[in-house]
């Protein structure tokens, strides 16, 4: 799937709900989605730690037959859904796409306006790091 379809679908989702308490359920129920492929506790270090976010934040990243592959976690439950989420549209795509990429369902789904400010950041901030990710192996 390219990210944008993968991009509707995660708005096809959240469109099914129209109370912002059903949405942010939703949100904590992608956290469950970083159980599956835990972030190690050796990779939860201050290299690894995302600045700018309210809760402790955490993303690696590696190359896996050219494909991007990302990993992440957050000590915040509402923070770890939102990680998930971000790992569902960019992880295991080419560099190039995720650099190129043109990040829309945060606002079609409402979120942005949902979060505090320093959360708004937060998401900001996972983004950029993992476009700097992105820019990095694309050399």
């Amino acid at each position: 799937m390219t990210i944008n379809e993968i991009q509707d679908e995660i708005i096809d989702e959240f469109e099914a709900f129209d109370d912002w308490m059903d949405r942010y359920q939703l949100i904590v129920d992608y956290a469950k989605d970083l159980d599956r492929h835990p972030l190690p506790e050796s990779d939860k270090t201050e290299q690894n730690k995302i600045d700018g976010c309210q809760s402790t934040v955490w993303f690696t990243a590696h190359m896996e037959d050219g494909l991007l592959v990302f990993n992440g976690d957050s000590d915040a439950l509402l923070v770890r859904g939102i990680v998930a989420l971000l790992l569902r549209v960019l992880s295991g795509h080419t560099p190039k796409e995720i650099v190129e990429a043109q990040l829309y369902f945060i606002d079609r789904i409402g979120l942005r306006e949902h979060l505090s400010p320093t959360r708004s950041n937060g998401v900001a901030a996972m983004l950029k790091q993992m476009k700097l990710y992105a820019l990095a192996y694309n050399q």
